[in-house]
């Protein structure tokens, strides 16, 4: 017989591909305890909710009080001028019972809302001072289903299931002191189900909490090939994959169906003993209950307030298990949204930024070097916290200097680590060892975001966003006024965006999807360049324009080039020689520094490369 992967399960944490291990599970009130933070802005409010559904709840409990008196009273004596009162009295109750569940919705409400609000915006800002390593580890539906999701459980558990866990067991422990004082045989009867139910309950709690983490992961690799599909979906109806796309989509729907139903089954099996063992306790105080009236040892309206006061108490007993599942879907949804928080920051916290429409405050002024030194790297290594044990170091001991306005291009193999070089320039990564100057100052001595305002990058890969041509390009200089930007534009030959529907204000959609290859290259150039940055680094800035109009990037780039010191990752002799210098990167180290013809003399590995006859970096190397 198949083993249900849910229940033989023994590990208390879930790893899940494309994700970092999850940390070891804590106990479900541990992991709740953390949203403390968050709350206690709101704890007056929460104590306010807490109070009004108590109050409703008790009230509940006085309606079998009046019942018993109404059955020994007006019903047994036939009084029916005094049946009005206590009518009046069990409407009055049902009133109040109504306008207290409707106040604790009421004042609860926006304040919850605000919380989850505020969780977001942290996430958010979280996952921007991530370093681009944990991004390299973890899927991106994965960090949304965290976001929205996860967030939303939370947030839910907050405003009913938190509170009805206090109300109930209040209620619960109310009921159950009425009940014996108003027959104590019968409640011990009515009692006898506890134990069995206390210990099904602490089974069911460890077993759903793991059921529970598979489902949410699973949800999130749902997640992550939904999304990919959609921004993928021009490869896959260009090479016909979109039905193997649909096999995998249904395949992993069908194993998040499996965990769903565990669930269930898991959840069905504790409300029908939760529901039955009640049930049969009721039915025995029933029947005692009765043989006790029959001998005049319990009036019939003691009996009636009994089962009455029994039936409000059932309630409490029946949303334990309801309670308890949601709970520890709140405790892993809290745990699965700190894994995030407690991933070490690479960056500062800072305020979020304004919207991309606003215009943010002027930069401060540059700081004044007195004796520029350029870029400077000394004895670099590197290597990704993800590779495999015993390879090498991708970089391992690069030593380059790149002098002060001077345009140095950067060849080598495919794979030969080009790109994660230059990606060490604006602490993207952390170099291993070694250290990277600018100018003669460690860049790890510099804010990060004064940092970036020094070097600005022009990505192999030309990223936009859901946005307009303007809001992309001036990403790279929030404060550039329209001179900047048009002059930034003329750079990158951009004048197609005079063409458009509403020139530079045309949104340009998701990862730019509206433009060519060549369009989006050209204005993640224009953004690169906006800010008239001191130091410039270029990751193959023309591989996807054509003859014409790469040669006019080249004529506007260098004068670009020669107010600036910049590094350009180079494929191509034309790229090449927008460069003073050629530094040639081979087996993770800088093997030759020289002039393009000086290369060409000296170089077997260079005339190889700009040849086209070096394509790939040496076996066993590890590079991005």
């Amino acid at each position: 017989m198949a083993k249900n992967p849910v229940l033989d399960t023994a590990t208390d944490s879930v790893a899940v591909p494309g994700t970092a291990p999850p940390a070891p599970r804590r106990s479900t009130v541990r992991s709740l305890l953390r949203l403390w933070p968050y709350v206690r802005p709101v704890r007056t409010r929460l104590a306010v909710s807490v109070a009004a559904a108590l109050l409703a709840s008790l009230s509940t409990l006085l309606v079998p009080i009046v019942l018993g008196r109404i059955v020994d009273g007006p019903i047994a004596e036939h009084d029916l001028e005094a049946l009005w009162p206590l009518a009046a009295l069990l409407l009055l109750l049902g009133l109040s019972e109504a306008a207290f569940f409707h106040a604790r919705r009421v004042v609860l409400a926006r304040p919850l809302a605000d919380v989850e609000t505020t969780m977001r915006g942290e996430f958010f800002g979280k996952l921007q001072r991530l370093p681009v390593s944990f991004h390299d580890r973890w899927g991106s539906g994965q960090l949304l289903s965290r976001a929205m999701s996860d967030l939303h459980v939370m947030r839910t558990f907050l405003s009913f299931p938190l509170i009805f866990l206090v109300v109930n067991t209040l209620t619960f422990l109310a009921g159950i002191a009425l009940m014996f004082t108003q027959d104590w045989r019968l409640a011990l009867i009515t009692l006898g189900p506890a134990l069995p139910l206390f210990l099904l309950t602490r089974r069911f709690e460890s077993r759903y909490s793991l059921a529970t983490r598979l489902t949410q992961d699973r949800n999130g690799d749902l997640t992550t090939l939904v999304e990919e599909s959609v921004l993928g979906i021009r490869i896959l109806k260009a090479f016909g994959r979109h039905r193997s796309m649909a096999e995998r989509f249904h395949e992993q729907s069908a194993v998040l169906r499996r965990t769903e139903l565990d669930k269930a089954g898991m959840l069905a099996n504790l409300w029908s003993i939760v529901i039955g063992l009640p049930e049969l306790a009721l039915g025995c105080a029933l029947a005692v209950g009765a043989y006790l009236v029959a001998h005049d040892e319990l009036s019939a309206g003691a009996l009636v307030a009994f089962l009455s006061t029994a039936l409000t108490v059932r309630w409490p007993i029946e949303s334990l298990g309801w309670l308890m599942a949601y709970s520890n879907e709140a405790a892993t949804a809290t745990d699965r949204f700190f894994e995030v928080l407690d991933e070490a920051d690479a960056e500062p916290a800072e305020p979020v930024r304004p919207a991309l429409t606003t215009v943010p405050t002027p930069r401060t002024a540059p700081t004044t070097v007195t004796t520029p030194d350029g870029i400077r790297f000394t004895g670099v290594r590197f290597r990704y916290p993800d590779a495999p044990a015993g390879t090498p170091d991708l970089l391992r001991g690069v030593d380059l200097h790149i002098r002060s306005g001077e345009t140095m291009a950067l060849v080598g193999a495919t794979g030969s680590g080009k790109t994660t070089l230059t990606a060490l320039l604006p602490r993207l990564y952390e170099a291993t060892a070694g250290t990277i100057t600018l100018d003669g100052r460690d860049i790890r001595e510099l804010d990060r975001s004064r940092l970036r305002e020094l070097v600005a990058v022009a990505f192999e890969d030309p990223i936009l966003f859901s946005a307009t041509i303007r809001e992309n390009v001036l990403m790279g200089a929030p404060d550039a006024g329209d001179d900047r930007l048009r002059a930034a534009l003329e750079t990158a030959q951009a004048g197609f965006v005079d063409h458009l529907p509403e020139g530079v204000d045309t949104p340009v959609g998701e990862q730019g999807q509206g433009l060519s290859g060549g369009q989006r290259q050209r204005l993640a150039l224009a953004r690169a360049v906006v800010g008239d940055p001191a130091f410039l680094v270029l990751d193959d800035p023309l591989s996807a324009l054509d003859v014409h109009t790469e040669a006019l990037v080249e004529r506007a780039l260098r004068r670009v080039l020669a107010s600036t010191t910049a590094l350009v990752i180079a494929h191509r002799p034309s790229t090449v020689l927008l460069a003073d210098r050629v530094a040639v990167l081979a087996d993770g180290r800088i093997e030759t520094v020289g002039t393009h013809q000086e290369l060409l003399q000296s170089s077997a590995r260079y005339r190889a490369l700009m040849s086209g006859e070096a394509t790939l970096a040496p076996e066993g190397s590890t590079a991005r």
